[in-house]
């Protein structure tokens, strides 16, 4: 009981850490206009995935972690929103990085092949997709018959009264399978009634087999992207040395790297805080008899989690000017010390567009000559 509620503590503390970072990061955009550009726009989307799982995602996992007893279809639909926000986080990173990887290679006709009216297409079918594939087990590839299986071998003999908190039970109302009733204090349950409510221990391996977890999550909707952008960003940092080794590099190119090299590190912790997790899911799948320590269990999923308040540090930490706004935020609106604002922290203002500036230097030298 003291690792349960260790676990829950943790997670409530870092589900607050990410809710607020993330609305920092929203909020540092929406009031500094010189950060409004297609890659701020793409940290912001990811910033909205990362309060997702602040706000669902975290809540929902402690749920599945304790191993409540709950109905199949409820338990279904907590299984699958964080695969919703984490596919949608991956996604994301993979645009993030072709659009890093075509500021680098078309720097002249940037500007006319990426629109941010495009970007934002794109990051609605991210959004379209992720839906697809975190809520396809609402359909197929879930263990419904083995969940009522395993219920009725183990709910009706015993259950550990610290994990029969709450009890969902989806019939005798209208839609009860998908809008459950909720009977709190009940321990023992006839055959009837677990299978008429679909009752079963609620956790990622009782809905979900290995081999889906495994061959399609793990493999091929997470590890295939994420060496989709290892290939892209080494291909990135490869024209940067092929065409620039020889020369110094002009100061917007220095600027574009630099994001580059911050994107890849969001890419590399990204892997880093959900390797864990799926290595678990291997070792399930390969080892079926090996002993499972559920604190290392909950230890891999607190790492994922801490992979959402780990990408708007990158920000201020690596982003000089996303640094200083953000700063600015935190000092202005949520501390009120409008004193230190002229020492540390830069005015909002809107920055001349390199188009602007070319059309200004007539003016300008015209005026210069009339002086």
């Amino acid at each position: 009981m003291d690792v349960y509620f260790g676990f829950v503590v943790l997670e409530g503390i870092l589900a607050v850490a990410i809710i607020s970072t993330n609305l920092l990061v929203c909020a540092t955009v929406y009031l500094h206009k010189e950060l409004r550009n297609v890659t701020n726009y793409l940290i912001v989307c990811l910033a909205v995935a990362d309060l997702g799982v602040g706000t669902l995602a975290v809540p929902f996992s402690v749920v599945l972690s304790m191993e409540y007893v709950l109905c199949f279809y409820t338990c279904l639909f907590l299984a699958c929103f964080p695969l919703v926000t984490t596919q949608f986080s991956i996604l994301l990173l993979l645009v993030i990085a072709i659009n890093a990887h075509l500021r680098i290679k078309l720097p002249n006709s940037y500007a006319i092949h990426v629109k941010t009216r495009w970007m934002m297409v794109t990051v609605v079918i991210c959004w379209m997709l992720s839906l697809l594939i975190g809520l396809s087990p609402m359909m197929v590839w879930n263990r419904l018959q083995n969940y009522m299986e395993t219920s009725n071998k183990t709910l009706v003999v015993s259950f550990p009264s610290e994990r029969a908190a709450f009890v969902i039970v989806g019939h005798d109302i209208p839609y009860g399978d998908f809008l459950p009733q909720v009977l709190p204090g009940r321990q023992n349950f006839s055959d009837s009634e677990i299978h008429t409510g679909h009752l079963g221990r609620c956790s990622f391996t009782s809905i979900f087999s290995s081999e889906y977890l495994v061959y399609f999550i793990s493999l091929t909707c997470t590890l295939l992207p994420l060496g989709t952008m290892l290939g892209i960003y080494v291909d990135l940092f490869r024209v940067v040395r092929n065409h620039f080794q020889s020369q110094a590099l002009w100061p917007v190119k220095r600027k574009e790297l630099q994001m580059a090299r911050t994107l890849f590190l969001l890419t590399g912790i990204f892997c880093l805080c959900w390797m864990p997790l799926h290595v678990t899911y291997c070792v399930q799948l390969l080892c079926p008899s090996c002993q499972r320590y559920e604190s290392l269990d909950r230890l891999a999923v607190l790492l994922s989690h801490l992979n959402s308040l780990a990408n708007p540090l990158v920000y201020a930490l690596r982003k000089r000017d996303f640094g200083l706004a953000l700063r600015s935020v935190v000092l202005r609106h949520v501390l009120h010390w409008p004193k230190l604002k002229a020492g540390c922290c830069p005015s909002p203002k809107v920055h001349p567009q390199p188009e602007a500036r070319e059309h200004q230097l007539p003016h300008m030298a015209k005026d210069g000559g009339e002086h």
